[in-house]
This record gives structure tokens, C-alpha cells and sequence, in this order.
């Protein structure tokens, strides 16, 4: 049996684990494939969403803690048999919460959990530090009350051994720290291509919006040496390294611990001394909210820059796709939120130059259209295909999503009939569709019809995943005949 634990874009970070993986599932674990509802099946958290995983945990630590939950239920209430065995990287166990979870085990004798460390010492954004080595993860583990072995990750039949031996263990909950290496037996070349995570628009420019934001934050940082960049191990892909390589004294490297990235930042920013920005996918900022909420009361003043919004992420699956940040960040009082579609008006967030664009119009508009990021293009796309049928319509790139350009959009309404259709790479709750609704709702005869991603995602096409959720160039054009007939 072949199983497969991995997000297009993650095959290296399976490697590591290949055998610790065929371990568990073909010596340890008690099992019946037949029967995954069994309730004398042995547990496995794994980051990584799979038919045998109870639980998605994403990539962000929190799956020790789910384990501890089913480890005590089996212990405490259930009084069964079945063992709790949980897999995490090294780069997520930086993540507070796993810590957090560590001690409850330990307080709880959770003799029926194993928390197995994949060890590799590469995150997602380069090597991580020198102190989170095998013997210092061994000394925390032992600190917190665990049972604790050293293993070479890759040895079969020391992997058996130490988990039977863990067993054995009785009021203390074991820890197997394993010796890996990232990407073992993949070839240096891939024999296939890989999808970029982020897709770009010839039609807008050919640079995108992540790759901006690092050249604008870059260039900011010759202008005024104020500015200082953290983020939490995605600077490859935030493009944050952009700056790091040309201001290195002030880039702060956080891994991935997006909660103290967001503290540290608050405390470089007070009294003015630095202006800061911390980078990292936005759907990782939701971790650090109540940070972010006592940052506002506070007065603090300090840039988030998340990447990697909504469905068009694509391969990487929905654990990375930003689909409630937009609802969080409008509920925080004093924040401007920007929503750039291109190079160019990223550039201009960064320097803080919010102006509300109205990219096509003309007299004949029938509908106005108002899309953001990734379905800028596709209403421009929709726009032009209605036009082969004589059927006109306006565009709008809101760009600041708070505060809402309300006067653009009221008199774009009014000169297209009152008709509005907003089109969002995200869920409607909260979203651009609801702040257009409440800019307009003081105004007579104005109709506001929301595209917007319903239900939880999966791992798709970028393209693909746009017209499933019906915010794609087609859908557009069909809510537009819709809403001129109605």
C-alpha cells in the first residue's frame, strides 16, 4: 500500500518520513482498514489531510493538541486500548501551542499518546536554527515530563523497537525524536513539473502581487531606515527574502510562531522607533488575532502582509487558503485593509498610497462589477466577453477593502441602474460583498448580487477551483445576464 501524505507542492517534507510512516501503519498500529469507525482503531494525527486522519491540523502545530484531546478520551473516558500516535515537522513544533500541549499530556499521564518529531532541520523557508537540534529537543521533551528516545528515523527496525518499547511506558506519554533527512530519494531534478502557488495575469502584468510586495518593501527599506521586515518562515515565498538580502540588520527571521511574530512586532513598533511589516500566509495570521486585537488597543502601528488568498492557492490545499481574513481584519477598529491585484497597486499599499481604482467603464454600462486580487482579472475577462454580445459593463478594483471608497461605488451603482455585482476569492461572511451591501444600504433602489466561495475547499487547480466555487470569468458573465433579466 502506497500512502501519500503530502500537498502537491510538499513531496521532500513526506520523504522524511517515509519510514516512520510504514512503521506505524504496517508493524504498530492496531488497524482494520475495512473498519476506520472502529473504535478499537489505534489514532494517527498526521499535518497533512488524509481518509484515515480524524482531524485536519494544517501546518500549524495545533495537531499534538488534538491528540492530547483524544488520548484523554480514550484514557478518561473511553478507558480503552487504543494508542494516540501523532506526527509533527521540527518547523511546526516551534509553534507555542505545541509546547502547550506537551505539558497538558505530561500533567494528564497520557501514557497512550506518542508524539513522534520528524526531524529534518529544514523548514519552509531554509534551515532552521542551530538550537533546535536532536539533543536540545530531547532536553525540552525530558523538561516537560516525557518519555524521551533518539532515533535515526530512517532504521526500520530501531522504529519497531522504540515503539513497542513505548508501550511499556506507563504515566508518561512518550516522545520519539527521529533523525531525517528532507527529501530522501527524490530526485535533485523532479521528473514533473511543479504549479506555482500563486497564479499572475499576463493581461495585468507578469509580475505577481507576493514578488511586489518584496521589491516595494526592499526599495522602502533604502528610502527610510525605519523599516524592519519579520517573518515566519515563508520568506520565499512572501518574497520578504528580497529585503533580507539587501537589509539584513533588520530582517527578523520568527519561524513558524506567527503569534510571537506579531508580539515582537507590536514591541518593535512602540514609541515609533521602527515601522514594521511581518509577512507571512494570511491564513496564518488568524492564529495571532488576539494579538492583533490588543495591538489596537494599544495604538500600535504596525503593516501585516499576508499572501496566498483564497482558492486560487490552489495545490496547496485549503489549510493554506486565506478565506476568513478579510471578515477578522474588518472587525478590527483603526484598520486599513488593501487588497491589491497587481504589481503595481501593491506597490502602492506598501507606500501606503490607498486610492480606489475604476479600471473600465463607459457610458453604456449596464452592471457594475467590483472584484479584488484574483477575480480583478476575471471580471475583466467576463467584461470582455460580454462585450462580443453588446452588453457593457463597469469594473471596479476596491482596493482598500476597509475603508470602502463608498462614494465610487454609490455613483458607479446609480449610472448602471443600481445594479452590483461583487465577485470575492473568499467566504461571503464578512467580506467585500457585505461591506459593499452596508456602504450602499442608506441608498434607494440599488440591488448588491455576492459571488463568493461557499463550502470548505480541497486541493485543485487554481483555474479549476475558480469555477467550482462560481467566481470565475463564466460565472460572471451568467450573473450579469441573470441580473439584467430579473
Amino acid at each position: 500500500m502506497t500512502c501519500v501524505m503530502s500537498a502537491f507542492s510538499h513531496p521532500t517534507a513526506c520523504s522524511s518520513s517515509a519510514e516512520i510512516m510504514s512503521v506505524l501503519f504496517f508493524y504498530t498500529m492496531r488497524y482494520k482498514q475495512l473498519e476506520p469507525e472502529n473504535p478499537d482503531n489505534d489514532r494517527f494525527v498526521v499535518s497533512k489531510r488524509l481518509s484515515i486522519v480524524d482531524v485536519a491540523t494544517g501546518w500549524l502545530g495545533q495537531g499534538l493538541g488534538v491528540a492530547c484531546g483524544m488520548a484523554y478520551t480514550g484514557k478518561y473516558f473511553d478507558t480503552a486500548s487504543y494508542r494516540v500516535f501523532c506526527l509533527l515537522g521540527d518547523s511546526e513544533s516551534l509553534e507555542g501551542s505545541v509546547w502547550e500541549a506537551l505539558a497538558f499530556a505530561s500533567h494528564y499521564s497520557l501514557d497512550n499518546l506518542v508524539a513522534i518529531f520528524d526531524v529534518n532541520r529544514l523548514g519552509h523557508g531554509g534551515s532552521l536554527p542551530p538550537e533546535h537540534s536532536i539533543d536540545i529537543c530531547q532536553k525540552r521533551c525530558e523538561a516537560f515530563g516525557w518519555n524521551t528516545y533518539v532515533v535515526d528515523g530512517r532504521d526500520v527496525e530501531v522504529l519497531c523497537q522504540v515503539f513497542w518499547q513505548a508501550a511499556q511506558v506507563k504515566k508518561k506519554p512518550t516522545a520519539v525524536i527521529a533523525k531525517t533527512f528532507k527529501g530522501r530519494g527524490v530526485p535533485s531534478k523532479p521528473a514533473f513539473p511543479f504549479l506555482p502557488a500563486v497564479v499572475t495575469d499576463a493581461r495585468l502584468q507578469d509580475v505577481a502581487t507576493r514578488k511586489a510586495c518584496g521589491l516595494a518593501l526592499a526599495r522602502l527599506g533604502h528610502i527610510n531606515d525605519r523599516v524592519v521586515v519579520l517573518d515566519g518562515d515563508t520568506k520565499n515565498s512572501t518574497f520578504s527574502e528580497i529585503f533580507k538580502k539587501e537589509h539584513p540588520e533588520r530582517f527578523i527571521e520568527c519561524f513558524i510562531a506567527e503569534q510571537n511574530m506579531v508580539s515582537v512586532a507590536l514591541g518593535c513598533a512602540t514609541h515609533g522607533r521602527t515601522i514594521a511589516f511581518a509577512s507571512t500566509f494570511a491564513a496564518f495570521l488568524t492564529r495571532a488575532f488576539d494579538q492583533i486585537r490588543m495591538g489596537t488597543m494599544s495604538q500600535a502601528n504596525i503593516n501585516l502582509v499576508g499572501s496566498h488568498c483564497g482558492v486560487s492557492v490552489g495545490e496547496d490545499g485549503p489549510s493554506q487558503m486565506a478565506l476568513e481574513d478579510l471578515a477578522m481584519f474588518r472587525a478590527v477598529p483603526h484598520c486599513t485593509i488593501f487588497y491589491p491585484s497587481d504589481a503595481v497597486s501593491t506597490e502602492h499599499a506598501v507606500f501606503l498610497a490607498a486610492d480606489t481604482k475604476v479600471i473600465r467603464q463607459s457610458a453604456s454600462d449596464k452592471v457594475t462589477v467590483i472584484g479584488a486580487g484574483i477575480t480583478l482579472p476575471e471580471a475583466l475577462a467576463a467584461a470582455d466577453d460580454l462585450s462580443k454580445q453588446d452588453i457593457s459593463i463597469r469594473v471596479i478594483d476596491p482596493f482598500t477593502v476597509k475603508p470602502l471608497d463608498a462614494a465610487t461605488i454609490i455613483a458607479s451603482a446609480k449610472a448602471t441602474g443600481g445594479r452590483i455585482i461583487t465577485v470575492e476569492d473568499h467566504y461571503p461572511e464578512g467580506g467585500i460583498g457585505e461591506a459593499v451591501c452596508a456602504a450602499v444600504s442608506m441608498e434607494p433602489d440599488i440591488l448588491v448580487h455576492q459571488l463568493a466561495v461557499s463550502g470548505v475547499p480541497r486541493s485543485g487547480q487554481p483555474s479549476e477551483l475558480l469555477d467550482v466555487f462560481g467566481i470565475s470569468a463564466r460565472h460572471i458573465v451568467v450573473a450579469v445576464k441573470c441580473i439584467l433579466m430579473n
